[in-house]
């Protein structure tokens, strides 16, 4: 595809509505006859994907369908091959190059980048040396080595920046950030890192600078591998530069790169330029969403008799959902016919949701439609696909059409929730040739009209659909082969290792505070060693429950008057080491008298918390055990024996902690444990033993 057909396929997929052949013929100053031909070329791919093609209508009219736009996935690639630069573009590119390269670079390998020849770059290079001029660089020619970019860092960056922001659209810009060499997983973790650090600051980007920012990160971290850095620069005091500060530090933390002073400064330039939302609209309900959740959850466990309590995936997802049936207005769902035969296979799961909404019902300001009980129910048969799946080790091949990086997050996913053995992680266009009997089947991002082997589409991102199309594949396999269990050898995990060391460093060290030390460390050092996927580096800004409960956070035999005064002293740490302010203690007591004891989560344990907004800082948890139990409304779980109070920043960073807290509370030796300790350290040990024996 050229540049012209590609802005086609973007404008149709942005406008979403009938246009012209004639029409596109003006915009773009050629033939209609040019344009029939790349209307065919577009046909082309989508017939390809296994998508509904443009139609032509009398008149000229062009009219797409619903999946149109489906296909910026399979033709915004940025690969070379597939995409022909203009000679601008190339100029660009090749710009990029040289401005990137630490060390000397030849016009040959530039030429194979570009998939040019070398009198390609030869007859492009006054043009590229003079757009480097402009930007305050010069080009630096050595015969036996080739050419480099001298200038001052900083204006290197800010030229790749401005490469990738080119009127080109979005597939220039993705040709360009393609090229910054930034791990899938970094990208994810910087993600997370300026998200929570919006929230901290309360500067909340909008999404064009947000974008920027991010890749600005990207570009810098690509240099600091390279052993660049920016030049010094003199301190600037601008509001951003704490900001700057505080993002900077956990990405050098967490993406194993080291900052400067200079690189805090020139970053809160940059943040100081960015635009910002003039306020941010956050939902206060969150945290008391996913208490509701985690309550429904239980009672749908208790009616399906199978317990769905421990899937993380399924509470984190259901939850996000949940935020649209709280709205006051229903969310608008487009006809699904994968939902609906979910729907007419398990009857008796949406029949459950229907007997359990009361527990949702009476939090909502309107009656629930048809349409959300379905997806509920969706979700929970997803659940269950997950936890019936996970028994079977199936030989499976993970076919991805968008580059390794997005291959390795798929699989990462699929490993998470099924016990699959991987036979080979594939490109798509390979899979017509891999013979049958190489595996079970194969899961791809795109069709495989050509394929040997059975196979299901899924989207990278394997949401709650993909994952019940996995289950019924597998299913379907099943009952048609009699295939067998093909359980592979006990895989090494964390958790086995860990139980395995744990009698015998008891046995051997009958000191048991030594051998509760010991194990702390071996538990650290495990865990540590073993957690080297994509998908545990992406998830490490969610804290566990004993980060944010050490014993500190912990305080026993604490004597409270009442509810208000228990949640008062529940929060005093958190208001003494700066994670809350005086009028979060205030705004939850008012959350309680206003909303009933919905906190109140499991007999004798209650967590108080309030909205994003009403005075918290900084995400942490401060739990409290009562001298004397008190009532706080909730007759079923009264009296109250421990309170923890909640501080959360946004929707997620809580909510691995949040959850494990939910399933310790389930574990009645667990809280026997904790109703009989005799110190903080100990109850502290108690729960991080929890996390490290059952999460891991």
């Amino acid at each position: 595809m050229n540049k012209r057909t590609l802005s086609i396929v973007q404008k149709l997929s942005k406008e979403k509505k009938e246009t012209s052949i004639a029409a596109l013929a003006e915009e773009y100053e050629v033939s209609q006859r040019t344009i029939r031909n790349d209307l065919n070329a577009i046909n082309d791919v989508l017939e390809e994907n296994g998508l509904h093609k443009l139609e032509l209508l009398r008149g000229g009219i062009v009219r797409q369908h619903e999946d149109f736009s489906q296909v910026l996935v399979y033709v915004m690639e940025g690969d070379f091959y597939q995409y022909k630069l203009s000679k601008e573009e190339r100029k660009k590119m090749a710009a990029v190059f040289l401005v990137r390269s630490s060390e000397y670079i030849t016009l040959s390998s530039i030429a194979d980048s570009l998939f040019v020849i070398r009198a390609t770059i030869i007859g492009d290079l006054d043009d590229i040396k003079e757009m480097i001029h402009k930007n305050g660089m010069e080009v630096i020619s050595h015969p036996n080595k080739g050419l480099r970019v001298e200038g001052k860092e900083s204006a290197k960056r800010l030229f790749i920046m401005k490469m990738s922001r080119t009127r080109g659209g979005a597939t220039e810009q993705g040709i360009v950030e393609q090229h910054i060499s930034v791990q899938a997983g970094n990208r994810i973790i910087i993600q997370k890192i300026v998200n929570e650090q919006e929230h901290v600051h309360k500067s909340f980007l909008t999404d064009a600078s947000f974008r920027k920012i991010l890749l600005y990160l990207g570009i810098m971290i690509d240099r600091n591998i390279q052993g660049e850095y920016v030049e010094k620069q003199d301190y600037v005091n601008n509001d951003k530069y704490r900001m700057a500060q505080d993002i900077l530090k956990y990405i050098s933390q967490y993406c194993h790169i080291n900052t400067t002073e200079s690189e805090v400064c020139f970053f809160s330039k940059q943040l100081q330029r960015a635009h910002y939302l003039k306020e941010k609209n956050v939902n206060n309900d969150i945290i008391k969403i996913q208490m509701i959740t985690r309550q429904f959850i239980e009672s749908i466990s208790d009616e399906l008799e199978i317990n769905l309590n421990g899937d993380y995936d399924f509470f984190e997802s259901l939850s996000n959902h949940l935020r649209s049936v709280f709205s006051d207005r229903p969310p608008s769902f487009q006809e699904n016919p994968i939902i609906d035969e979910v729907l007419n296979e398990n009857p008796e799961v949406l029949e459950a949701v229907k007997r359990r909404a009361s527990i949702i019902l009476k939090h909502m300001s309107r009656n629930m439609t048809e349409v959300e009980e379905g997806y509920i129910a969706v979700h929970i048969c997803a659940a269950l696909e997950r936890k019936k799946n996970k028994e079977v080790a199936f030989h499976v091949i993970v076919a991805c059409h968008a580059g390794i990086g997005t291959s390795h997050l798929l699989l990462e996913k699929l490993k998470k929730h099924f016990n699959f053995h991987i036979v080979d992680i594939v490109s798509s266009h390979e899979a017509a040739g891999i013979e049958s009997g190489k595996a079970d089947f194969i899961i791809s991002t795109v069709p495989l009209p050509n394929c040997k082997i059975d196979y299901v589409v899924v989207s990278p991102l394997l949401n709650d659909e993909d994952y019940l199309r996995v289950g019924n594949k597998i299913d379907a396999l099943r009952d048609s082969r009699n295939l067998p269990s093909c359980v592979e050898e006990k895989e090494i995990s964390a958790k086995g290792v860990i139980n395995c060391i744990d009698p015998i460093v008891h046995e051997m060290l009958p000191d048991g505070m030594m051998a509760d030390a010991l194990m702390k460390r071996i538990r650290k050092e495990v865990r540590y060693y073993m957690n080297q996927s994509v998908e545990a580096d992406a998830e490490i800004f969610s804290p566990y429950l004993h980060h944010l409960l050490p014993a500190s956070h912990i305080t026993l035999d604490v004597e409270c008057a009442d509810w208000k005064d228990a949640v008062h002293k529940s929060a005093q740490k958190l208001l003494d080491s700066g994670y809350i302010e005086d009028r979060y203690i205030d705004a939850m007591i008012h959350n309680i008298e206003e909303n009933g004891p919905y906190v109140v989560l499991s007999p004798g344990f209650a967590m108080p918390h309030e909205g994003l907004e009403e005075g918290s800082i900084k995400v942490g948890m401060s739990l409290i055990r009562l001298k004397n139990p008190v009532p706080f409304g909730e007759e079923e779980f009264d009296p109250v024996e421990f309170v923890c109070c909640l501080s959360a920043v946004d929707h997620k960073t809580h909510l691995k902690a949040f959850f494990n807290l939910v399933n310790m509370l389930q574990d009645g030796k667990v809280k026997d444990m904790l109703h009989n300790c005799k110190t903080s350290q100990e109850a502290a040990s108690i729960i991080e033993k929890y996390e490290y024996e059952v999460v891991n």
